[in-house]
């Protein structure tokens, strides 16, 4: 657990108690504990602004210069066990009644010390007074967070069994990539990004508009069969930080996948690497450019055979395709650059990609490709027996590559 977490956990528990002053203090000695930084550790954790923190230290300054008078020990406030008694006390069979209503909907590990619940605690309220505990949803929100439930959104981890040698082709991989940079050659990184209805449609996320002013858009998500489709491929130059991004509007194929490659390579690969005779490229292990795709290997050798180069392709093993580089580095970066943002035309998500950037100096170039890529293409096994194909001797369906043949 973080600070700012630590941070968090102690105001949840202490809030429903402290008055407006009890919080500027504490919000005030949390800080100057924390030293450095500690005002921004204290807002991100629980909203209360620097002024507020400004006037507790100096609320805590006057207590410091001017301290309460200390109290006998024999006057207490209240008599030892005075007070009202706890819920949990007086209603021993609370927890167990509110355990077995939470109990069918708990996710995860039991065991775990962050458990959580789908349920809500004003559903959870009405069927324990059902039960007939007095008991509210506030109540019962601190019960829950006192025995160690939280409310958490799910989480994208779970993509299939795990290939036994994921981690030594993870490891193949980098070595392949460090070889290749060493020497001055490329590693790209590709994938298709997901296709997008073009028109008037709803985008995720929000932007800045004038206030009651929002963009229309349509209420349902039909495609428009005069707009149709977008079809974003990528390429993602590793060591440069530099993006091409083919726009389709036919079919994502591994023809259309290669053809992406080499617009890019005519583009910029050619200009950035002027001497290199091999390039490394590094995809998912299904799609338009999967490791069984005949369209795409034979597309690749064409690809060879035109240009000269030597194309060097591992896939990520099964189930790991959220690690393809690609997608932090360049899907999440136009995702971030168009969100709330209509693509009403092929022209606008053309531009919109191309605007992408951020900190670290990502540069992107997108075209429109309105060539046709048809479906159902069948491959041949002769016309695999003609690949001048070499595979390497670990995972050879993941790792190989095609050399250009002989003119």
């Amino acid at each position: 657990m973080d600070t700012v977490d630590q941070v968090r956990r102690k105001f949840e528990l202490l809030r429903g108690v402290m008055d407006e002053r009890m919080t500027r203090l504490w919000a005030a000695a949390e800080a100057i504990a924390l030293g450095y930084g500690g005002e921004a550790v204290v807002t991100a954790a629980t909203g209360i602004r620097g002024k507020r923190i400004w006037l507790g230290k100096r609320d805590l300054a006057e207590l410091e210069e001017n301290p309460p008078a200390e109290r006998p020990q024999d006057q207490r406030i209240r008599r030892p066990g005075a007070g009202r008694k706890r819920l949990v006390d007086t209603d021993p069979t609370l927890l167990d009644h509110l355990e077995t209503l939470v109990d069918p909907s708990t996710r995860g590990d039991p065991e775990s010390p962050l458990r959580w619940t789908s349920k809500s605690v004003e559903k959870l309220a009405e069927e324990l007074q059902a039960l007939g505990h007095r008991v509210g949803a506030r109540t019962v929100s601190s019960l829950l967070r006192g025995q160690g439930y939280s409310l958490q959104g799910v989480r994208k981890t779970i993509e299939g069994n795990q290939h036994p040698d994921r981690n030594a082709q993870f490891e193949h991989i980098a070595a392949q990539t460090r070889r290749f940079q060493r020497a001055g050659q490329p590693v790209i990184s590709v994938d298709t990004k997901k296709k997008e209805l073009v028109g008037d449609f709803k985008n995720g996320g929000r932007e800045w508009q004038r206030k009651g002013e929002p963009v229309p858009v349509r209420v349902h998500d039909f495609i428009d069969p005069e707009l149709g489709k977008a079809i974003p491929y990528g390429v993602y130059d590793i060591g440069r930080d530099e993006g091409w991004v083919n726009v389709g509007i036919d079919h994502d194929t591994g023809e259309f996948a290669v053809a992406s490659v080499e617009r890019w390579w005519r583009t910029m690969g050619r200009k950035a690497y002027p001497d290199a005779g091999e390039v490394f490229v590094v995809g998912d292990g299904g799609g338009s450019n999967g490791s069984r795709n005949r369209l795409w290997k034979t597309s690749l050798q064409d690809l060879a055979d035109r240009t000269g180069l030597t194309i060097h392709v591992s896939h990520l093993p099964p189930g790991t395709s959220k690690w393809n580089k690609i997608e932090h580095r360049l899907f999440s970066q136009i995702a971030l650059n168009w969100r709330g943002k209509p693509l009403v035309s092929h022209e606008t998500i053309v531009s919109l990609i191309a605007a992408t950037t951020n900190n670290a100096g990502l540069k992107v170039r997108a075209k429109l490709d309105t060539r046709s890529y048809p479906k159902g293409i069948k491959v041949t096994d002769d016309e695999m027996e003609t690949l001048n194909i070499h595979r390497h001797d670990f995972h050879g369906e993941w790792n190989y590559a095609l050399h250009p043949r002989c003119q």
